[in-house]
């Protein structure tokens, strides 16, 4: 890949990269060259939809709004997916409004390929995101201590 000064906007995360070349060898397409969904990370648990829909909004129509939730007690855990209706407004929104703060917080946003159902629940031990659990700071905004201290993990 060439040294450049700019870094693409539309640029798969290394997260996406490392688990895409888990899965095969081959080529495949991008599949975020076209992408509209946008995922929106490092919320506060207390962040509202609402809040999120006009903050996004700015950038153009929202097709619709999936928030993350606890998979045990399907609370706000920190997370959403935006989803436009075009790959354009997409990257505006990472352009212009992933890194400002929310409630607070530096928002990270990432291009998605594509909400599917059952993403939008945590996949941390005790229900909320995997880094809340390994966290071990105390943060008001994520629900206080790290998941370690919340809750006993779930088996099975």
């Amino acid at each position: 890949m060439p040294i450049t000064t700019v870094q693409r906007l539309d640029a798969p995360s290394s997260y996406f990269e490392k688990r895409e070349r888990r899965r095969s060898t081959s080529p495949k397409p991008d599949p975020l060259k076209d992408a509209s969904t946008l995922y929106v990370g490092n919320l506060s648990f207390y962040t509202t939809e609402e809040q999120i829909h006009e903050l996004f909004s700015k950038c153009g129509e929202i097709k619709r709004l999936v928030m993350g939730l606890d998979r045990f007690t399907k609370t706000p855990c920190g997370f959403c997916f935006v989803e436009y209706y075009t790959h354009k407004d997409t990257l505006d929104a990472m352009k212009y409004i992933g890194g400002t703060k929310l409630d607070e917080r530096i928002i990270r946003t990432d291009l998605d390929p594509g909400f599917k159902e059952g993403r939008q629940y945590g996949r941390g031990p005790t229900g909320g995101q995997v880094r809340d659990y390994y966290r071990d700071d105390y943060d008001p905004g994520r629900g206080g201590p790290g998941g370690r201290e919340q809750r006993p993990v779930a088996k099975g």
